[in-house]
């Protein structure tokens, strides 16, 4: 991996920015999903709901505002240590409320994706594309960045420390 020829705190914020524009598009969507959690409340066919797909509906609900929270959450941490110096902490603890919030928006699709095929399928169909939203959004935001960090990390390493090419595997 090439070093960029940057100080520890132009690379701070060159981070800090990067982590902004990721949460840009986070943000979006979370709004989005929010709103339109809201408004089911308010829908004439609401009251005709049972009690799991109502605990359903709230536990989205609360998972939608708590990843709402967290992606917003960078912004007002720096808006308290704005020109304290404290840039590489900010990023640090940004990156994880980032994570966090992550986590708890892919908890929020999956509950608004499974209540709304159990209201209009079925409740089997239901809990599969929920599991099925699930599978997808932590195979592509969790697993697929672990695999692709694995293989940078690999092959960064030097040669000498390197797994060698053996039958069938190539370098």
């Amino acid at each position: 991996m090439k070093e960029r020829n940057e100080t520890p705190l132009e690379r701070a914020d060159r981070n800090f920015g990067e982590l902004l524009q990721e949460l840009r598009v986070t943000q979006t969507g979370v709004q989005f999903l929010f709103a339109f959690l809201l408004t089911l409340a308010f829908t004439p066919r609401f009251p005709s709901l049972d009690s799991v797909q109502r605990a359903t509906y709230v536990t989205t609900l609360l998972l939608a505002v708590l990843a709402a929270a967290l992606l917003m959450a960078p912004a007002a941490v720096h808006r308290v240590l704005f020109q304290m110096g404290a840039k590489r902490e900010l990023v640090r603890i940004s990156s994880r409320l980032a994570g966090y919030g992550m986590a708890a928006l892919v908890l929020a699709l999956t509950g608004s994706v499974l209540l709304v095929v159990d209201v209009t399928v079925g409740r089997g169909s239901g809990i599969a594309a929920g599991a099925g939203t699930f599978v997808v959004c932590a195979g592509l935001w969790a697993v697929l960045p672990r695999l692709l960090r694995r293989s940078l990390v690999t092959r960064a390493a030097p040669a000498e420390e390197r797994e060698p090419a053996g039958p069938g595997r190539s370098r």
